[in-house]
């Protein structure tokens, strides 16, 4: 069976539980991650006590395409999709006036870290789901992110509502590159 069967048949198992504002555990193109609807303010409170993590930390949301990243932000801001084309390895860039997020998604500024997700799965089930999907490292609040499935607290896994049954394939065991974009596209290095 090929992995494209696999990613259709982990994406429909995967979309209800999100839809219904569950957490899921899932591979994404850098590690490990713990996902739920963006846009459900309740999901993502669900995701902080899995993490035990206080709710004043931002957590990074996936978008499968520079369109869906246009409908969650006021204003795109110029230079932003040159930087994505250079990036070689995955982006997340935080953007002021983000729009149409779970208020716990949005910091207090008004900006949201999101990605333009490559990996197939992430890209499938975001695509799928219609909406953009938290993305934040499977791991306890003050823990290192683990780099296999293996590594991963069992507390996250009984926490999460279901697990994508996949290999990672991860492209890069490293947390994404952070880049702060202002609205007149200065940039700012956050995280290598």
């Amino acid at each position: 069976m090929s992995q494209h069967y696999h990613i259709e048949q982990e994406v429909e198992k995967a979309l209800p539980v999100l839809q219904k504002g569950g957490t899921i555990l899932y591979p994404t193109d850098t590690i490990w991650g713990i996902g739920c609807d963006a846009t459900q303010e309740d999901a993502v409170k669900k995701i902080y006590r899995i993490k035990q993590r206080q709710d004043s930390k931002s957590l990074i949301t996936l978008v499968d395409s520079i369109d869906m990243l246009r409908d969650y932000l006021t204003l795109l801001p110029p230079g932003t999709e040159a930087l994505m084309a250079q990036a070689k390895r995955p982006l997340t860039i935080i953007y002021p006036d983000a729009k149409g997020l779970a208020p716990n998604v949005i910091s207090p500024d008004g900006s949201a870290a999101i990605r333009v997700v490559r990996h197939p799965f992430c890209q499938a089930l975001v695509r799928a789901l219609g909406k953009p999907l938290v993305s934040t490292s499977a791991n306890l609040s003050g823990q290192p992110s683990p780099m296999s499935y293996g590594e991963i607290h069992p507390a996250i896994l009984v926490g999460v509502d279901y697990v994508i049954n996949l290999p990672s394939g991860l492209e890069d065991t490293k947390p994404s590159t952070i880049i702060k974009i202002d609205a007149l596209g200065q940039q700012t290095l956050i995280r290598p």
